[in-house]
């Protein structure tokens, strides 16, 4: 058996992101990792990708903006994100998140107009678990989706 310090990298990387279940940025993989060179663990981790494009399996390894994430290639992953568990987030923030997303840059003004007073509460939910960001635009708020929200329900963005 390998001492920790003469560990496969590149494997304790994959270890990483399958025990993590979210994306992590290359600061973080590295201190998880204990490898201090940020151009070795890039390299590493662009190797990851291109390994886990060329396999033919139902797990990817992509990178998102600037971080890594380990998720389940489509068709498959709508077959089995039901055994994922319900998100950490109530159905109505849901709604009011999935709004935002699809109109965004919205401002609140118009997510209150659009589904009432119970508004507020929502939207403090959805900031408090950094899926929406809000920007003091006069009276109002300017809402905006984070990338937590864009690593969350992996979607990418329309830029």
């Amino acid at each position: 058996m390998q001492e920790t310090g003469q560990l496969d990298y590149k494997k304790v990387a994959e270890a990483a992101l399958f025990a993590s279940g979210r994306a992590m940025g290359i600061d973080e993989l590295a201190k998880a990792i204990g490898l201090g060179s940020i151009g070795s663990l890039e390299s590493i981790m662009d190797s990851l990708v291109n390994e886990y494009a060329g396999r033919d399996s139902a797990i990817e390894i992509q990178k998102l903006g600037s971080k890594y994430v380990m998720s389940i290639r489509e068709p498959y992953a709508s077959k089995v994100n039901g055994l994922a568990g319900a998100p950490d987030i109530s159905r109505g923030a849901l709604r009011i998140l999935a709004y935002i997303s699809k109109n965004e840059p919205v401002m609140q003004s118009a997510v209150v107009k659009a589904f009432g007073t119970t508004t507020y509460d929502y939207m403090k939910e959805l900031v408090e678990k950094e899926f929406v960001i809000r920007k003091q635009v006069g009276r109002t708020k300017r809402i905006e989706t984070t990338d937590k929200f864009k690593e969350y329900f992996n979607v990418e963005s329309a830029q």
